[in-house]
C-alpha cells in the first residue's frame, strides 16, 4: 500500500518515472529489511516477491542488485519452515544463469549448502562444473572463487577418502587421495591461510608413510615468508613432530616461534583498539590513551626484542 501511495505521489507531482522507479524499490527494500530485522520472515518473504518484479523495469537496477536478491532470497529460506533443497537449489540456478559475474561464487555457496545437507558427491560434482566453468576474462575477485572452488572439490575428495578407506580396495584410495593431492599442492603455491586443507593432506600423506613429503609441507606453511603469519601453522607443526617422536629442542623452537606471531598479532590488535578510540575527541584528552599508543609503537619499533607483552586489548576496550 505504503509502496502505491509513494507511486501515486510522484504521478501527482508530475515526477519522472526514474525517480518513482528507485523510489518505490528502495521503499520495497527497506520494508524488507526492517521485516528480516524484527524476524518477521513471512512478511519479508511477501515483498520479496514484489521486489524483483519492480527491479525487471530496469536492467541496469536489475543487473546491479542480482547479488542482493540472491542473498535476500536464501537467507529467507534458511527461517522458513518449509524450505526444501529443492528451494535452495532452484534459486541458485537461476540466479548463475542471470548473473555471469556471480556465477563462481554462488556455485561455491550451493555447494556448501549441499555438504551441510549431506549431499557430498553432489557437492562435488557441481564444483567440479564450476572449477571447468569459463565466462569472457577472469576478474581478479573470480580467479579467488575459482582457487576456493578448487580446493573445496579437494577437500571432497579428503572427505570421500576418509568415508571409503576401510571399505574401498588400495586402487580406488590411492584414486581419490591423488586426485586430492594433485590439487592441493596447487593450491598451497598461492600464499594465503589454507588450514583444514592442509590439516587434510598431511593426514593422507601420514597414512601412506609419506612423511618426507608431509613435513616438507608443513615447514612451507609455517616459515615460507610469502604467506601470512599464521600461529596455526606452527601448532600444526608441533603436533606432527610430536607424533613423530621429535625432541623437546625441535619442539620448544617451533613453540617460540609460534608465541612470538600471537604476541605480534596481539600488538596490532592493542594498535588498532587504540587508533579507534583516538577517532574520538573525547577520547584524544586522555592521557592514558596516549600512554598506551606511546607503549605500542615502541615495542613495534623494538622489534619485540625485550618485553613482548602488548597492553592488555580487553582494558583498552573498556577505558
Amino acid at each position: 500500500l505504503q509502496i502505491t501511495e509513494g507511486l501515486q505521489i510522484h504521478k501527482k507531482f508530475n515526477i519522472s518515472y526514474g525517480s518513482r522507479f528507485r523510489h518505490s524499490t528502495r521503499i520495497c527494500l527497506e520494508r524488507i529489511r526492517e521485516a528480516m530485522l524484527h524476524h518477521r520472515w513471512q512478511e519479508a518473504a511477501e515483498y520479496m516477491v514484489f521486489y524483483p518484479q519492480k527491479l525487471e523495469g530496469s536492467e541496469i537496477e536489475y543487473r546491479q542488485n542480482r547479488e542482493l536478491i540472491w542473498r535476500i532470497s536464501i537467507e529467507l529460506l534458511h527461517h522458513m519452515p518449509n524450505s526444501k533443497l529443492e528451494d535452495y537449489n532452484n534459486i541458485h540456478e537461476r540466479m548463475k544463469h542471470l548473473g555471469v559475474k556471480i556465477y563462481l561464487k554462488v556455485s561455491l555457496e550451493q555447494s556448501f549448502h549441499l555438504m551441510l545437507c549431506g549431499q557430498i558427491e553432489e557437492a562435488k560434482q557441481l564444483l567440479a562444473i564450476g572449477e571447468s566453468w569459463r565466462y569472457g576474462k577472469e576478474s581478479a575477485s573470480q580467479h579467488q572463487t575459482a582457487k576456493l572452488i578448487q580446493a573445496y572439490r579437494s577437500l571432497l575428495d579428503y572427505v570421500i577418502w576418509c568415508d571409503k578407506k576401510f571399505t574401498l580396495d588400495d586402487t580406488d584410495m590411492h584414486s581419490y587421495f591423488r586426485q586430492a593431492s594433485v590439487h592441493l599442492k596447487e593450491i598451497f603455491k598461492n600464499p594465503g591461510v589454507w588450514d583444514p586443507f592442509i590439516v587434510s593432506y598431511v593426514e593422507m600423506l601420514e597414512f601412506y608413510d609419506d612423511h618426507e613429503e608431509a613435513l616438507k609441507i608443513l615447514n612451507d606453511y609455517a616459515y615460507d615468508d610469502t604467506f601470512p603469519p599464521n600461529p596455526n601453522a606452527h601448532v600444526f607443526l608441533y603436533q606432527y613432530l610430536k607424533r613423530r617422536g621429535a625432541s623437546d629442542k625441535k619442539l620448544t623452537k617451533v613453540l617460540k616461534v609460534k608465541q612470538q606471531i600471537q604476541k605480534k598479532g596481539d600488538i596490532k590488535k592493542a594498535l588498532g583498539i587504540v587508533m579507534d578510540m583516538l577517532d574520538f575527541a573525547c577520547w584524544r584528552k586522555e592521557l592514558e590513551v596516549w600512554r598506551s599508543l606511546n607503549d605500542i609503537i615502541g615495542k613495534l619499533n623494538s622489534g619485540y626484542e625485550h618485553d613482548t607483552t602488548p597492553p592488555d586489548c580487553q582494558t583498552l576496550a573498556e577505558m
